[in-house]
């Protein structure tokens, strides 16, 4: 594949690229760059964590890319996840590998690395601390929407630590392309800022769309990066999220109460759902409906449906219901997995009890 082919594969992945230049650069001199992404082990895991980072893994993986997954089983502890239970956090994170198993994620250009195997090593511990020789509390503060926090919060005194932790890693597994969540964009910053102080390099930060939840968008904020936070799909609101391993009712209940005004296209969750999702995964989109409401329709692309939807001629409900049954059709596989497959099964079960105790 060309250098332009492959950038325009990791553009489709990044809402924002900081920068495009070093990333061509980066692509034209190293054939297999390492690629960065992570995740803390805290439950039960939603559509968003799982098939829309499976699309995106795949495309940077498609576009050359070998990639490090960092299982951030102390950084959860340290964020207080699981009710700081780190032996909790642990089953949650390989419960977490289980789900990715049958989301067709691309596990042969992946490694999974551990925190619990890499932060108390020696050199990571020195650039954890060299980071944070670089940098001032107010900075860090700064950081604190990384951890699903805000900088007014009553931060613990592991919260101020873990950004630098976060930047450290970046180094420490010779990561040249850094590929999260834009809700993770301050702390990739902060690893470009101190990267050259500290003998490092500038890491190339690929920060993707966050999933909107279901619910109604909250009123306009003054900072537009927490008003994202609130509105991004969490499991902290459980309704607002469809669950990997979700019935087929309870996806079609959740889908219909969804927030989905007519002909409105901005921060409408079910078209989010059909653009970064469905269209991604099957390319196409089909909706069933009566012949007394125009019949039944067939979309190409994504922006047919915005088109069709924007001018009224799509109602709400018939776009919720064919959205429901492509949704099922990506839940499915992962259900039958955890429903055939014991070791996962039980995984499930312990993760389930998890939440109801905590």
């Amino acid at each position: 594949m060309d250098i332009q082919s492959r950038l325009d594969l990791i553009r489709q992945v990044g809402e924002e690229i900081i920068t495009e230049e070093d990333l061509k650069q980066l692509l034209e001199t190293k054939s297999k760059p390492i690629a960065y992404d992570g995740f803390e082990p805290s439950g039960r895991i939603h559509i968003a964590q799982a098939v829309l980072r499976a699309i995106n893994i795949n495309k940077m993986t498609k576009a050359g890319c070998h990639f490090k997954m960092w299982v951030a089983d102390w950084f959860a502890w340290m964020n207080n996840k699981m009710g700081g239970d780190l032996e909790k956090i642990r089953v949650a994170g390989d419960y977490m590998l289980e789900v990715w198993k049958a989301c067709d994620l691309d596990f042969k250009n992946i490694d999974f690395v551990w925190a619990k195997d890499v932060v108390t090593k020696e050199d990571h511990w020195k650039t954890t601390i060299d980071i944070a020789r670089n940098s001032t509390v107010k900075r860090i503060i700064k950081c604190a929407q990384i951890m699903g926090r805000k900088e007014s919060d009553n931060l613990s005194a592991a919260q101020i630590i873990y950004p630098c932790m976060q930047a450290a890693d970046i180094f420490h597994l010779k990561c040249d392309i850094a590929q999260l969540g834009m809700d993770q964009r301050k702390v990739n910053m902060l690893a470009r800022e101190v990267g050259p102080k500290l003998g490092f390099w500038k890491p190339v930060v690929v920060s993707h769309h966050m999933l909107m939840g279901l619910g109604k968008p909250p009123a306009s904020m003054a900072d537009p990066m927490e008003r994202a936070m609130e509105m991004k799909m969490s499991k902290s609101k459980p309704d607002s999220a469809i669950f990997m391993t979700d019935s087929e009712n309870e996806i079609k209940m959740k889908i219909s109460k969804a927030y989905c005004p007519e002909k409105n296209i901005e921060e409408n969750p079910i078209l989010e759902y059909c653009r970064y999702i469905i269209f991604e995964r099957f390319k196409e989109m089909d909706i069933e409906r009566p012949e007394k409401f125009g019949g039944n329709l067939s979309f190409g692309s994504y922006k047919e449906l915005e088109e069709v939807f924007a001018k009224g001629e799509l109602h709400p409900m018939d776009l919720k219901q064919a959205t429901a049954v492509y949704i099922d059709r990506l839940v499915k596989p992962v259900r039958d997995h955890f429903d055939k497959n014991a070791k996962a099964k039980k995984l499930l079960e312990q993760v389930k009890g998890f939440e109801v105790t905590r």
